[in-house]
């Protein structure tokens, strides 16, 4: 009975229902981290800059009201929420080395995190839609995607997230952790949390993986059916030409998909099966996958759509 207590004040002593995190930054390189966080400011602010001029022109460019805008309009902003929902505790390490967080603050850095992932992975497959009904069914266009079913997308991607997202974390709340919390990221991720908890995960690792499947899998699907389509159509087109330039305008959303799947599907690789692999490679994965798709996408859409890069040219020389 003795020796049964003694185990149980032990474990109490370890263990926590209110256990503070202590984020990672890229372990073995401390001693650098004001150096460090030169590049990563760049990136931020490319990311806020880019999106938010983006943004900017499509909301002040009559010309610029159309579906296909407004559904980059609604990639920029999810760009913007991703970019500030890990820029305060990222560069607060890289910076003042203010590396501690409570469950209660990791929990609403998740829900942001991982609810504007959920909500930019919905706009790739809306845009994918719009690309679709362009080329498919070109007549039908400003009839199918009307101002209101635009805002009626958005709206559902938005109560997608909701639903999705606030159950998986407040199935954390009732977990008891082990006080060694130390995550391998500068913000809080969903599998690196759950890792760390002493209670049983099963529903939470089978939470999560439903969750994966109804956005990422369901999503990724209808991104690759709706390209089969405007491959096939595409290649119908008798002339060259015409072929090229009706294909021209995926461009820019193929490069937006992959940006965005190809890291977040490297690091959901890494977390479940490359346990083994040096902290570093998570660290550098992982800032990947949420710096690259903010930081690119607007490189991206300025550089292949005519319609922007003269928009963001006359802003900026005007001025």
């Amino acid at each position: 009975l003795l020796k049964s207590q003694d185990n149980m004040e032990i474990l109490s002593n370890w263990t926590s229902k209110f256990p503070t995190f202590l984020l990672t930054a890229i372990p073995g390189l401390e001693s650098v981290h004001a150096w460090m966080s030169i590049p990563f400011c760049c990136l931020y602010a490319i990311a806020l800059s880019g999106n938010s001029m983006i943004l900017f022109v499509i909301i002040t460019q009559q010309s610029l009201h159309e579906p296909m805008y407004y559904f980059l309009s609604m990639l920029s902003a999810t760009d913007l929420g991703l970019t500030v929902s890990t820029m305060s505790t990222t560069l607060g390490i890289l910076w003042f080395d203010a590396r501690e967080i409570s469950l209660d603050s990791c929990i609403i850095q998740m829900f942001f995190l991982h609810g504007f992932t959920c909500l930019e992975s919905g706009v790739l497959v809306a845009m994918a839609f719009d690309r679709y009904v362009a080329i498919c069914d070109p007549l039908r266009y400003s009839a199918i995607l009307t101002n209101s079913r635009i805002i009626q997308l958005g709206i559902l991607m938005i109560l997608r997230t909701v639903v999705l997202i606030v159950p998986l974390l407040l199935l954390l709340k009732p977990l008891y952790f082990c006080r060694m919390n130390v995550l391998s990221h500068s913000y809080c991720y969903h599998p690196d949390v759950i890792k760390l908890a002493c209670s049983d995960i099963r529903t939470n690792s089978i939470c999560g993986l439903i969750d994966l499947i109804l956005t990422t899998g369901i999503d990724a699907s209808c991104i690759v059916l709706s390209y089969i389509l405007v491959i096939h159509a595409v290649l119908s087109i008798a002339s060259p030409e015409e072929r090229h330039k009706v294909f021209s305008t995926c461009v820019s959303h193929i490069g937006a998909v992959a940006v965005f799947y190809i890291p977040m599907v490297s690091l959901s690789l890494v977390h479940r099966y490359g346990r083994s692999a040096p902290k570093v490679v998570h660290s550098m994965m992982a800032n990947v996958y949420l710096l690259l798709p903010p930081a690119l996408n607007p490189i991206i859409y300025s550089i292949k759509t005519k319609q922007i890069r003269k928009a963001i040219l006359n802003l900026l020389l005007t001025k």
